[in-house]
């Protein structure tokens, strides 16, 4: 719960100090802050006249991902109660790239490594923890011409007094002639996601760059297919010196350096069957037979939103004051990879998203724009959750609305007059976890109209392939043993709302 505060803000209040302490230290606190850095080439724009039943917000924060996450959980300590717009299907998922990255060995703190999905869940929560107002929604248009600022997403718009943009950076992909055909038929961006499925099972596969993405998916990539090849464009790899090992002494992965893709090809049934190569230093064309590709070759930053109305360099990325987070408009910053174009880790977003948090504090305190709030946090009980299990034939209730496994849909298939939703899932996919609560909730909107089953095509190949399933995250619906419609990946909620409600 926020609270409006109705007492002089406490700028350095979000720490414990003794009373003697706490009685001087704000003053000194606040003479720095109130003299903020600002970006020599930063502008002020104009302030607009603003009804005053409108409420104007201290920050929006747009994108998530440890950047995002990060300036949430500052912002939100120092009472500014940021509201977080983490983005749905533009750019990516919720919680960035880190939502398609398997294990992470270099984010200090877990000894043990933790998976992608895994951090920014933690990140996630520990922002909505200190009362982040997070809304898993994408924006669609940003005026940053006059105060105070407006972000209007697929279903709100607000008015704000600063902004931080954390919208990070989406895959590359190479745009060979066939790419659209063999896209999510084949091609894919994400082996995490759809490594699983059974189309890529006991394969030959191949993945296409040289640095941490391309060497981590290979090296996930040889759980599921026959053989992993890893296509270097250059004549080495870009890798840290831990993945070149990993990978050069693994001995189902073979490296081809110098190796170009020209385009995929295809069987008479249209399967994908091999790609076009050539060597970019002898020219050499030859085909290699594979069943998958994957792309590991860079990014590209999401600033198109905003392009034009904040200063970007040739490729896109926001330009920033000397490493820092302001940007060339004044009470605007930026976090993460959306202007970061040399260190690109985990660690140092979360730390630029941290920058932008502070460096927005203290304008809005030097501006005297801040509305403090304060955040009564309630603990909530912990409870251990049961691990997730297949609907068995003793548990089976056909007057229930959410299943899980195979029994459950065979079961559904040949007996439900209901539509039924089934959701194909793998392990570790981030994008999976992403839609997940989403569905949840549609689900609950329509009750007994629907009937909802979840597969893991890990622990239900069979039934996944039978289905078709070349990705995850994967919806079909079917309706008296008929399968009225199919949704790959992501999308907005109004999509899956027009499906139940065509066919329920």
């Amino acid at each position: 719960v926020y609270v409006p505060s109705t007492r002089p803000r406490p700028i350095s209040a979000t720490a414990k100090m003794p009373a003697r302490m706490a009685t001087a230290r704000p003053m000194v606190v606040r003479a720095i802050r109130t003299d903020a850095r600002k970006n020599p080439r930063s502008k002020r724009v104009a302030a607009a006249s603003v009804d005053a039943s409108t409420t104007v917000e201290n920050v929006v924060i747009i994108g998530s991902g440890p950047a995002g996450y990060t300036a949430a959980i500052y912002a939100a300590r120092a009472n500014l109660k940021p509201v977080v717009f983490e983005g749905y299907q533009a750019g990516g998922v919720r919680g960035g790239q880190l939502m398609t990255t398997t294990e992470v060995e270099n984010f200090p703190g877990f000894p043990e490594g933790i998976t992608g999905p895994d951090l920014m869940d933690r990140m996630r929560q520990q922002a909505e923890r200190w009362g982040s107002e997070l809304h898993t929604e994408d924006v669609e248009y940003v005026d940053l011409t006059q105060r105070p600022f407006t972000v209007r997403s697929s279903d709100r718009e607000v008015k704000a007094n600063a902004i931080i943009l954390a919208t990070g950076a989406t895959a590359v992909r190479l745009n060979i002639p066939n790419e659209h055909t063999f896209w999510s038929r084949g091609i894919s961006a994400c082996a995490i996601c759809d490594g699983a499925s059974p189309l890529f099972k006991g394969q030959e596969l191949a993945v296409v760059g040289g640095g941490d993405t391309a060497t981590e998916e290979a090296i996930y990539l040889t759980k599921y297919g026959k053989h992993v090849h890893l296509l270097v464009r250059g004549e080495k790899m870009r890798a840290s010196k831990a993945m070149q090992n990993r990978v050069l002494e693994n001995k189902n992965i073979t490296v081809h350096f110098n190796t170009q893709v020209e385009d995929v090809y295809g069987d008479e049934k249209g399967r994908m069957a091999g790609v076009h190569l050539f060597d970019s230093q002898t020219n050499e064309k030859r085909d290699l037979e594979i069943n998958g590709l994957f792309y590991g070759i860079g990014h590209k930053p999401n600033s198109s939103i905003f392009a034009d109305q904040v200063e970007t360099d040739s490729k896109g990325y926001v330009l920033v004051d000397n490493g820092g987070p302001e940007t060339s408009v004044e009470g605007v910053f930026s976090a993460g990879d959306l202007h970061d174009t040399e260190w690109r880790q985990a660690v140092t977003a979360a730390g630029s998203g941290c920058q932008a948090a502070i460096a927005c504090e203290r304008y809005l305190t030097g501006e005297d724009l801040v509305q403090e709030y304060v955040h009564k946090y309630v603990e909530k009980p912990k409870t251990a959750e049961a691990a997730p299990h297949n609907t068995t034939k003793e548990e089976f209730d056909s007057n229930a609305v959410r299943f899980r496994g195979q029994y459950a849909l065979r079961k559904l298939y040949h007996e439900s007059d209901k539509l039924i939703s089934v959701l194909y899932t793998s392990p570790g996919c981030g994008p999976c976890r992403s839609l997940k609560p989403i569905l949840s909730k549609i689900v609950d909107e329509y009750g007994e109209q629907i009937k909802f089953v979840e597969i893991n095509v890990d622990e239900d190949p069979d039934i996944a392939e039978a289905a078709g399933v070349m990705g995850t995250p994967c919806v079909q619906f079917f309706k008296n043993k008929k399968r009225v419609h199919v949704i790959n990946g992501v999308k907005m909620k109004s999509e899956y709302r027009k499906v139940i409600e065509t066919n329920a």
